[in-house]
This record gives C-alpha cells, sequence and structure tokens, in this order.
C-alpha cells in the first residue's frame, strides 16, 4: 500500500498557520480540528516547520506559560521530514517509529504540500490490511476443510 492510498482515503486538506501566529492560537487551532500537529507555514503550500502537541508540552515545561504569547516558530520542528505519495507505507512507519514522530507531510514533485498523514492513518490501514487476510485465511482454511 502507497501512502497516496492513504491521501485518496482522507483527502489533501492540510491545516496549517503561518509562523508568527501566537502558541494560544495555536492550542485553538489545534482543538478546533481535533488535531495532534499543524505545518507552519507562511503561504499554505511551502514547509517551514511542523508544530505538535508534544513540542507544546514541552516548551511549557522548559519555559513556561509565557510561551502561549510567542509565536509557533519558537517552538515549531524546523527541519521537518517529508514524504512522497509514491511512497510505501512501510517506509513511512518505519521514518516515524525512528525519528520518534507521528505526523509526516506529503509533498508533491515541486515540493508543495499534498498533505500529511498521521500514525494512527497508518494503523488504520495496517488494521484493514489484517482484517483482509484474516478473512482470506478463514475463507480458505473452510474451503480445505470440505
Amino acid at each position: 500500500m502507497r501512502i497516496s492510498d492513504i491521501i485518496r482515503t482522507k483527502g489533501r486538506t492540510v491545516v496549517t498557520v503561518p509562523p508568527d501566529t501566537d502558541v494560544r492560537t495555536l492550542l485553538s487551532v489545534l482543538a478546533e480540528n481535533r488535531i495532534g500537529a499543524v505545518v507552519v507555514s507562511a503561504d499554505g503550500n511551502a514547509i517551514d516547520g511542523i508544530v505538535s502537541e508534544r513540542d507544546i508540552v514541552r516548551a511549557l515545561a522548559v519555559r513556561g506559560a509565557a510561551i502561549l504569547s510567542e509565536p509557533v516558530s519558537a517552538i515549531m520542528t524546523a527541519e521537518v521530514q517529508t514524504c512522497v505519495a509514491g511512497a510505501h507505507i512501510d517506509e513511512l512507519a518505519e521514518a516515524m517509529t525512528l525519528g520518534r514522530f507521528r505526523h509526516m507531510p506529503v509533498v508533491g514533485d515541486d515540493g508543495r504540500l499534498d498533505g500529511i498523514v498521521s500514525i494512527g492513518d497508518v494503523v488504520k490501514i495496517r488494521i484493514t490490511e489484517l482484517e483482509v487476510e484474516r478473512d482470506s485465511l478463514s475463507s480458505y482454511i473452510r474451503t480445505a476443510a470440505t
């Protein structure tokens, strides 16, 4: 299965915020959209960074509540790992596991933001694949037993 299969199912919509958005506003964006990370982008196409709930918690632990008034650019991850739609989800899962992150932006051939995939998306696909495999094996066993 390819990342394009996930994108085709979930859509290409990506919630973004400009780098100068304050962290308090970011919290509202995360809550309103029921998501765990936001791509930071000045124009909605180029990836300037990514900021997750974990980034916020870590910044709060180190710098305190003052972080809420600071721009997301102060806490975002600027070196963002991305993937392309043609990549296999096994590659994505491995990169997420090794890098210890849960969200990866998908970029097109032109390098522009084309979607985002979460570890939850990968798990959902894996469960579906396992259910199909289980059903196939059960059917095979029933057929072979008769």
